[in-house]
Formats: structure tokens, C-alpha cells, sequence
């Protein structure tokens, strides 16, 4: 994917994980990409670790895999600022 392509997946995927976490902090749009970039990382580890497929492109499964990434991201940090 191109950068523009990875910016926005990341937006995407960022605001849905912050919305499923539960986070009531307003992040801005550049922590939401970041999260969702680094989300789609941790994912795509996560999914491949247990015999899946990571982020395989702009498609609905990888969309999945870095909320579900992204959520993890979240609920750790969450879980140290506590």
C-alpha cells in the first residue's frame, strides 16, 4: 500500500479500536493514524503468530486485523497509565 493508503487505513482503524476500547479521551487524527498504523503491526504479529493471515492489503480482513491490533495497543496502554 502507499503512504496516502496507510495514512488513511490507519484513521480508520485508530478511531474504530479507540471507539471498541471504550477510550473516552478525544485523540486527534494524527495519534488515531498512529495507533492504527502500530495496530496493524501488533495484528498482524498476533494473527500470523496463531497460523492467520496478517494486513494483506486495503481489504475488510485487514481492516479487522489492525482494529484488533490497535484495540490490544490501546487496553496495554491503558492498562500502564493505571
Amino acid at each position: 500500500m502507499g503512504i496516502l493508503a496507510w495514512i488513511i487505513f490507519g484513521a480508520l482503524a485508530g478511531w474504530i479500536a479507540n471507539g471498541i476500547a471504550g477510550d473516552k479521551r478525544r485523540m486527534g487524527c494524527g495519534m488515531n493514524v498512529v495507533i492504527g498504523i502500530v495496530g496493524a503491526s501488533i495484528g498482524g504479529l498476533v494473527f500470523s503468530a496463531i497460523g492467520g493471515t496478517g494486513v494483506t492489503g486495503f481489504n475488510l480482513w485487514s481492516l479487522f486485523v489492525a482494529v484488533v491490533g490497535a484495540v490490544i495497543l490501546l487496553s496495554v496502554i491503558n492498562a500502564l497509565q493505571k
